[in-house]
């Protein structure tokens, strides 16, 4: 039996995957492609019945007519373990699917221009719309055995909905784990065919359900546009109140003359209605990404520092410190935040408080 401990994943597509590791030191890891399947899974959050939450962030094909888009490619998965203290044994693996005037939102095989701007995925990105929702059985250690298995594939061959490359998603810290909130980062090209309508710009989506139920709902939060797009890591700094950060790409960067930021949002904000998030933070260039930006391709890196990561938490490793358990009190009772950024100096900081004391008031540096 492995011992119980922590999952990180890979975002590798086909070749990807995610693994449980141990707490100790050194730690062993146990890949779980057998009981998840290998795809391109970036986020991953758990909830109190230890049933396991993940994002994929694949990207699509780009459309004869519509060459600055994306074909959907991504799918967000569900797993119901036989036991949450042990993944490598298995359990049911799910799939979501939206349900849009009684058909499926899907993927369709060569048809990338069609999907793009679907009815769907325009429904999908309208504010107000509320869509119907289902998690769908893909597979079950039961019956299907231990055989590591593509699951983007599974994912389509079962008509389950694929999104605009989410990446990361959360539990409202609420105690219920009803309220799932994910990012999608679009097209990250300000050019994209889909524009805002269809998701080119990314969005927050909100998925309302049951941790005991197969159906739910799902709703728009909040519809990117060139400003605010390439939403990628998230975080709730509070029981109604979420940040997210920007990995817009060099692209945006230059058509835009603008860098990544950090956005603070809100579940009671009617962003319909003209309501704007908060930016928190602005990022810019370090010495390795400037030097990276200047020699291009050739330097084999980005020429961003983007930010990949934004987190809060008290650091209870205890069932209390799931996050979603309890709203966060940040900077206070232990409550930090902490975020980092890539493609540079790939440094770690932490946002502390204005009211702090501390010099340094833009945050601590690790």
């Amino acid at each position: 039996m492995a011992r119980p401990g922590g999952v990180f994943t890979e975002e590798d597509g086909a070749d990807g995957g995610i693994w449980q590791a141990t707490p100790d030191y050194p730690s062993t890891a146990y890949n779980l492609s057998a009981a998840l399947g290998r795809a391109g899974y970036e986020g991953v959050q758990n909830d109190d019945r230890g049933n396991l939450y993940l994002v994929e962030d694949t990207g699509g094909a780009a459309g004869p007519t519509n060459p600055n888009a994306k074909q959907p490619n991504s799918f967000v998965f569900r797993l119901l373990p036989k036991t949450s203290r042990d993944l490598t044994q298995g359990g049911r693996l799910q799939v979501l699917q939206v349900v849009d005037n009684g058909q499926p939102i899907a993927f369709h095989a060569g048809q990338a221009d069609a999907d793009i701007k679907s009815a769907g995925m325009l429904d999908l990105h309208t504010y107000g719309r509320v869509l119907m929702t289902k998690w769908v059985t893909i597979h079950d250690t039961a019956t299907d055995g231990f055989t590591p298995f593509n699951a983007n594939a599974l994912a389509k061959a079962a008509s389950a909905t694929p999104f605009k490359r989410p990446e990361n998603g959360v539990f409202a810290p609420d105690g219920t784990f009803r309220t799932f909130v994910f990012t999608e980062t679009g097209d990250t090209n300000v050019h994209t065919e889909a524009g805002a309508a269809y998701g080119g710009f990314g969005a927050l989506m909100k998925l309302t359900q049951s941790p005991t139920s197969d159906n739910g709902n799902i709703t728009m939060l909040y519809r990117g546009d060139v400003t605010h797009t390439g939403l990628d890591n998230i975080t709730f700094t509070g029981r109604r109140s979420l940040a997210a950060v920007e990995d817009a790409s060099d692209t945006v960067h230059t058509a835009r003359n603008a860098y990544d930021s950090g956005y603070l949002f809100s579940l009671d904000a009617d962003y319909a209605q003209g309501a704007q998030p908060v930016r928190f933070l602005a990022q810019g260039r370090d010495a390795s990404a400037t030097i990276d930006a200047a020699c291009g391709s050739a330097c084999g890196n980005d020429g961003d520092n983007e930010i990949t990561g934004i987190h809060v938490s008290n650091g209870d490793p205890g069932n209390g410190g799931v996050l979603g358990s309890r709203a966060p009190q940040l900077f206070e009772d232990g409550w930090r935040m902490f975020y980092t950024r890539q493609h540079g100096d790939n440094i770690t900081f932490e946002v502390i408080s204005a009211n702090s004391g501390d010099d340094h008031r833009e945050g601590h540096q690790y």
